[in-house]
């Protein structure tokens, strides 16, 4: 029904901009790594770079939220609300790296989930093959970004990097699954301004 619609879509936006996910139970992946990062300056920095990666959480839920809402393929939404929890897990443990870090979720985080599901929503609309793949370009730029953090990171912050490693293996599962399901591949355009978007997020979630 619609209004259980809303009602999922309004409680799922609470949840996530309050820090108060569900996800699947899976644990932190660092949970037994040291935490060896004790220069001040670095554990800034990473605290800025799991601001990015956390905001692009919010952004992920926005998104599996907006297009199992805009679709009305069953099993298909079924599939996108199993990846929204597996990307409340990542969300979760994104927090928790920040609060060990003693920094803060980015905020302007309504401004990315607002995006996310928006950019979800319309997708679905234009039927499955769009509706995956979306999946796949959002996935992939996922992928190449936490690739890049995975590099970045201070060499003691292998904590970070536990979690950074786990997310981008989910994500690679989350693209390759979509494939499977018959994405489409987005029109040039589309992906331009994806790109854009990604840039956008990163840079204004780092500082803001």
């Amino acid at each position: 029904m619609f209004s259980d619609q809303v009602i999922a879509n309004i409680d799922n936006a609470l949840r996530t901009l309050t820090g108060q996910q569900i996800g699947s139970d899976r644990p932190y992946p660092a949970r037994d790594v040291p935490d060896a990062l004790l220069r001040p300056w670095e554990r800034q920095r990473a605290g800025r770079m799991m601001r990015v990666n956390h905001a692009g959480e919010i952004m992920a839920q926005a998104l599996y939220t907006g297009q199992a809402t805009g679709t009305n393929d069953l099993a298909l939404r079924e599939q996108l609300q199993q990846a929204r929890m597996e990307e409340e897990d990542h969300l979760r443990w994104c927090e928790t790296r920040l609060r060990e870090l003693n920094s803060r979720p980015s905020l302007l985080a309504p401004l990315w989930y607002s995006a996310g599901w928006s950019m979800g929503f319309l997708a679905a609309r234009r039927g499955r093959a769009s509706n995956l793949g979306l999946v796949v370009a959002v996935e992939n730029q996922v992928e190449e970004h936490l690739n890049s953090h995975l590099d970045e990171l201070p060499a003691d912050d292998e904590r970070s990097r536990a979690i950074v490693a786990q997310m981008r293996d989910d994500e690679v599962g989350h693209a390759e699954k979509a494939e499977a399901l018959g994405a489409g591949k987005l029109p040039m355009p589309v992906r331009m301004a994806m790109g854009i978007f990604s840039k956008v997020l990163t840079r204004g979630a780092l500082w803001i």
